[in-house]
């Protein structure tokens, strides 16, 4: 069973080829300005490029997976577009070379899986660039939460989605996590399950897990994309995140939000 976890940290990262067709698992394409704090980011490590999803939780830092951010040397992120390749007038495009991994990271089993760019400069807000306010407890089971991401749409497909997708799943219980994944779910993991196979997949890692918050009346960041299935991404099996709650204090402390 904990192959089936660890399978994800080999494939979490999306080597940049043909960046056409394809979408996460069961999803629709996002409007313009849906989530304006989605961001594409380009990882370039000592071995390739890769690609991972992230958010801007304030003007000057992205909130990602550690598996994103580990051993990377550059950053080219994309904010303000939901395209990956198209021309897009609201598309800006930052660089960093600065990140923050979570010192207890642990590449094998994704516990503690975050990761923080700062950005080289502070981003200006419009219609289409925002940030996106943290989760202030935990979530409960069943409850409906959206994903996005670029990543692909089937096993067959090996390629990025060119528009920003998003589907509705639900938070299930931990115990129904551990029954597919076994021990090394922890409890600042949570996973997620749709109606048929809806899910994330390849190129989603790092990408928001949202609540819509009755009380704010806003989207709130409840987890990060970290680890799928080995029995692929079209398998019913759910997806895994790590809980933001849980780093909540963590992320304020590095970023002094």
């Amino acid at each position: 069973m904990e192959k089936k976890l660890c399978v994800f940290l080999l494939l979490g990262f999306w080597n940049v080829q043909a960046l056409k067709s394809s979408r996460i698992i069961g999803g629709q394409d996002a409007k313009a300005g849906q989530y304006p704090f989605s961001a594409a980011i380009y990882i370039n490590t000592q071995t390739g490029r890769y690609f991972c999803g992230g958010a801007l939780i304030s003007n000057h830092w992205i909130l990602t997976a550690g598996q994103c951010v580990n051993n990377a040397v550059f950053f080219t992120v994309h904010l303000g577009s939901n395209t990956l390749e198209q021309d897009d007038s609201n598309r800006k495009i930052l660089a960093s070379s600065r990140y923050v991994l979570h010192p207890d990271f642990n590449p094998d089993t994704l516990e503690n899986d975050v990761g923080l760019i700062k950005l080289r400069e502070p981003v200006m807000y419009n219609d289409y660039i925002q940030r996106i306010l943290l989760a202030y407890d935990y979530t409960d089971d069943d409850t409906d939460l959206t994903a996005i991401g670029w990543g692909q749409t089937s096993d067959s497909n090996n390629a990025l989605s060119e528009h920003l997708q998003y589907v509705t799943l639900a938070a299930i219980p931990n115990d129904d996590c551990v029954a597919v994944y076994g021990d090394q779910i922890s409890d600042h993991m949570i996973c997620v399950a749709g109606q048929f196979n809806e899910g994330t997949c390849i190129g989603d890692t790092g990408s928001p897990l949202l609540d819509n918050d009755p009380v704010s009346r806003s989207l709130r960041h409840v987890g990060i994309a970290s680890f799928i299935s080995g029995n692929g991404c079209e398998s019913t099996d759910p997806s895994g995140y790590t809980k933001t709650y849980s780093f909540r204090e963590w992320i304020r402390n590095v970023t002094s939000l």
